[in-house]
């Protein structure tokens, strides 16, 4: 599960992730975060066809509720020394933390510290209220605050599937070959799975069914926790709302997530095997049986998995548009410096998911430095066949599974007198009459009513199935739940596959005929990057995320209470194919982890092989999704390195490092990139240099209600070479540079990538090194953009609403009477600094706070709330006329410039104690 805004979760739980353009789901809301298409390259961008947002137009408020703020009661304090990871004594770190302690004491700071940590990141966990957090800030000791974020637990709608969608899946990788023909199944590694437990009696995991007893630890489940108890749940939101955590030693799964997700990385029985069905698992619970978590309870997670001997951890959860210094990054980042292989889904934030975004969306931890951040891309699907040719179609929740035999005619509900697809008229959303559509497979196309409406429409008219086409590119995955149960199988395919339906059924008699049969692009979206799977890049301009595998329409475990095996989608279950691969890889050469697995004798200090740089040089990219025919590659900032490809990340014997190149901000100009190769078969290679282009993206804009592209562009950049080609000796190693300039003709602010190629000439294994980067000045990105609301605001806490403030305000700093600033960012920042000016000379009078690494709000309309009680780093300031100035350091922003920050001054305020 990954975190959305709003807290939503990795599995989808919408009737389609594209849904909000269609009024499938309710209207979007400013949600709250809780906390605080032949093809003519040339050197000029072409803009190719994307969807967009209509822009909502709203009234600015003189008030906002008090629960639509981003709620800032719970933080990380990172202190300034190392953690015991990083070479610290745990005595120091401990006497650290204990000064802390005593400096907050004195200077008679409110806080409850909710735990501490010392192995993978030096500091606490806090809960403050807004007007004590200034002070905190200013702590001796204290380096940074860090927003803890709140992330829901997972509540996905279940499809009806089977094994063998986890068969297909593992075809896509090539885990099926490396179990079959290699003889790899994980054996000896254990994996961490940090996710709402693992059912220990399910027989994937060893268990003795479904009245099992099974013992924890058990012969597969040999280690984990549960951090929080049944009943947590952190979501103060929530009628079931319980932050207080009872721990306990038997991590079993009541929430079903956990278990979908090991089951993907090593299920071996019931009917499942997953990618590494030897491996054993540490499982560590983080959610109760319903609700939230912390992630705070996170890093403890990981901490307890490091002490457990974990050579592999998995965690699908994480807190999107973060920077790598977030603490869960940083945590996950100094395990991967240890040699434990920290797997990290990437998010669920694209622009197809149900809380869509564009780019910087990737989360913590999968943005940590080493750290494998996965992208999703679908599964092969099961296909129906008309005139011959197959369609893959993923089939909805709460319909039955289409069979997989039999034939119906079709028929269209699209107007008959049209050549191709309707693009405006409502299909399928009003009533027809009554057997119309007796024994029909109807086509219907997406839009104007939700999935369910169509789906009762056809089936009142006597339908037998209902096959819906998307009007953007990419899949559908429907849900057709209602007070009418349908009891039809209803199935979901592209945009193109429904416009050749369409024009197929206008021009005569037309038969569907279902099949068991699997396939994948170009007969359906298999292989193809899922339309939820985030955006990257990093804050810091650092590639993210660093390769793919399937996660979309997954069957896997599910517990046995809730019927054993579900379908899900996300990054979530993308991760742990890569986990699963990872320990593959780790049996078949034990050292990988740390590049130690194959030594060059006779010469010194050769570079290492990590495990990243194994799995990035040997992926396969695929193509872009929006229209594959095209012939052009996935954004690399949107799939990483590529597909993941176990056989071959196993055999390989030539590498190139780095793996990956983030060639930060074109204003800076071209980079240039020393890669080394490494050969370590017995006869030289020698490899012929090449660079193929992914699509390019351009910049974030707000849209009203949500973020999103301005445009998809080709606009390859141009690539360098210091030589042609190069010839890397038995045994030994070779250099080249690369020169990689953005197009000029690319918009500025847009992201472009792509991959640097290296062919072997005769003998040796094709690899590859991607690369990522911006067009123009970075820091001309606007982060305290004015939303629909106007902020930032001075305001006044009123009951339940923050009222905005004019001039003159006047507070008594008695109780809630104390200025707030509501603020929005709209893209991650270096700094923040909070500081008071005297209102008359505007000379400064103290700091009341300066935070670094933020990340940005959830919503174009996001904000947060702030509130000062009189005090900076001056002491209490007396009764008197002040202005609060913020000032935001941009991101990779030069302190030294003012061209890098942006402030904004509040209108006057008094102070007036009594």
């Amino acid at each position: 599960m990954w975190r959305l805004p709003a807290g939503t979760a990795c599995a989808r739980e919408s009737p389609d992730p594209r849904a909000f353009a269609s009024g499938e789901h309710a209207q979007l809301r400013n949600v709250r975060r809780v906390h605080m298409p032949s093809w003519n390259l040339s050197r000029k961008p072409i803009v190719l066809a994307i969807a967009a947002l209509s822009t909502a137009t709203l009234a600015m408020a003189q008030s906002v509720p008090v629960a639509d703020a981003e709620d800032t009661r719970l933080w990380f304090v990172e202190l300034t020394g190392k953690p015991v990871a990083d070479g610290a004594k745990l005595t120091a770190v401990q006497a650290e933390q204990s000064a802390f302690r005593a400096a907050a004491a004195n200077a008679r700071i409110a806080y409850q510290e909710r735990r501490s940590f010392s192995s993978l990141f030096n500091g606490l966990a806090v809960s403050v209220d807004a007007a004590q957090r200034a002070k905190l800030v200013r702590v001796a000791g204290v380096k940074a605050l860090h927003p803890i974020e709140i992330i829901q637990a997972p509540t996905p709608e279940q499809v009806a599937g089977s094994a063998v969608e986890l068969h297909r899946a593992l075809s896509l990788t090539g885990a099926n070959v490396a179990q079959n023909s290699l003889g790899l199944t994980g054996a000896g590694i254990k994996v961490g799975i940090i996710d709402t437990g693992v059912d220990i009696d399910h027989p994937a995991f060893g268990g003795s069914g479904v009245n099992g007893t099974t013992p924890f630890p058990s012969a597969r489940v040999v280690a984990g926790w549960d951090l929080v108890g049944d009943a947590f749940n952190a979501d103060p939101s929530s009628a079931s709302y319980n932050p207080v955590a009872t721990p306990d030693a038997n991590p079993d799964d009541c929430g079903g997530h956990g278990s979908h997700v090991a089951g993907i990385v090593g299920a071996n029985g019931g009917g499942l095997k997953g990618v590494a069905p030897g491996v054993t698992f540490g499982a560590y619970r983080v959610f109760g049986c319903n609700g939230s978590t912390t992630s705070d309870i996170m890093l403890e997670a990981l901490e307890r998995a490091l002490a457990d001997g974990m050579q592999v951890i998995n965690q699908s959860i994480g807190a999107s548009r973060q920077w790598p210094q977030y603490p869960t990054a940083q945590a996950a980042a100094r395990l991967a410096a240890k040699g434990v292989v920290m797997v990290a889904s990437i998010g669920n934030n694209g622009p197809g998911g149900s809380s869509p975004d564009a780019l910087y969306a990737a989360g913590a931890p999968g943005v940590g430095d080493g750290v494998i951040g996965v992208a999703s891309f679908d599964n092969g699907q099961t296909s129906f066949n008309v005139n011959g040719t197959p369609y893959g179609y993923n089939p909805s929740t709460a319909s039955p599974l289409p069979p997989t035999s039999g034939s119906l005619p079709m028929a269209r509900t699209g107007a008959t007198n049209q050549p191709t697809l309707p693009t405006t008229a409502p299909d399928g959303c009003t009533a027809l009459p009554a057997g119309s559509l007796a024994g029909m497979a109807v086509l219907i196309r997406r839009g104007s009513c939700g999935f369910y409406d169509k789906a009762l429409v056809a089936q009142n008219a006597g339908a037998a199935a209902v096959v819906i086409y998307n009007h953007s590119a990419g899949a559908i995955n429907a849900t057709v739940a209602g007070a009418v149960p349908i009891t039809i199988p209803v199935v979901g395919i592209t945009a193109a596959q429904g416009t050749v339906l369409h024009n197929a059924i206008g021009a005569g008699p037309t038969t569907l005929n279902w099949t068991a049969d699997g396939v994948a692009y170009p007969y359906g979206t298999g292989g193809l990057i899922s339309g939820f799977s985030s955006f990257g890049l990093a804050a810091d301009l650092s590639f993210k995320p660093d390769i793919g595998g399937p996660g979309g329409g997954i069957f896997s475990a599910y517990p046995l209470e809730q019927g054993g095996g579900a379908t899900l989608s996300g990054t979530s279950m993308s991760a742990p194919h890569v986990a699963g691969a990872t320990a593959l890889i780790l049996q078949a050469l034990p050292n990988a982890a740390l590049g130690r697995e194959s030594a060059i004798v006779g010469r010194s200090a050769p570079p290492m092989v990590n495990m990243l740089t194994r799995l990035q040089n040997t992926a396969k990219p695929k193509p872009w999704s929006g229209n594959p025919d095209l012939g052009l590659l996935e954004h690399t900032f949107r799939q990483g390195a590529g597909m993941v490809d176990v056989v071959a990340a196993v055999q390989a014997q030539q590498f190139v490092m780095p793996s990956k190149i983030s060639t930060g901000e074109s204003a800076a100009g071209s980079t240039v990139q020393k890669l080394t190769l490494r050969n370590d078969a017995s006869v030289a290679v020698t490899y012929t240099l090449g660079h193929v282009a992914g699509v390019a993206a351009g910049a974030n804009t707000q849209t009203g209600t949500s973020y999103n592209l301005t445009g998809v562009f080709s606009a390859p950049a141009s690539v360098g070479f210091s030589s042609a080609s190069v010839v890397v000796p038995a045994k030994g190693v070779a250099t080249v540079t690369v020169t990689i300039t953005a197009n000029p003709a690319l918009a500025d602010r847009s992201l472009y990538g792509g991959y640097i190629t290296f062919t072997p000439q005769t003998v040796g294994s094709p690899i590859q090194v991607a690369y990522a980067g911006f067009k123009g000045d970075y820091q001309s990105t606007q982060v305290m953009t004015p939303t629909a609301n106007g902020f930032p605001w001075l305001a006044r806490l009123s009951g339940t609403s923050y009222q905005k403030q004019a001039a003159g305000a006047s507070f008594t700093m008695v109780g809630n009477d104390v200025p707030f600033v509501l603020l929005h960012l709209d893209h991650q920042s270096r700094t923040l600094k909070r500081e008071v000016l005297d209102a008359t000379t505007l000379a400064s009078r103290g700091v009341i706070s300066e935070e670094h690494y933020l990340g940005r709000s959830a919503t174009p309309g996001g904000w947060s709330a702030a509130g000062w009680d009189g005090s900076t780093s001056m002491g209490v300031l007396a009764n008197g006329s002040y202005i609060i100035k913020l000032s935001v350091l941009k991101a990779l922003g030069d302190a030294g410039n003012p061209a890098h920050w942006e402030t904004w001054s509040s209108p006057a305020l008094t102070i007036a104690r009594p």
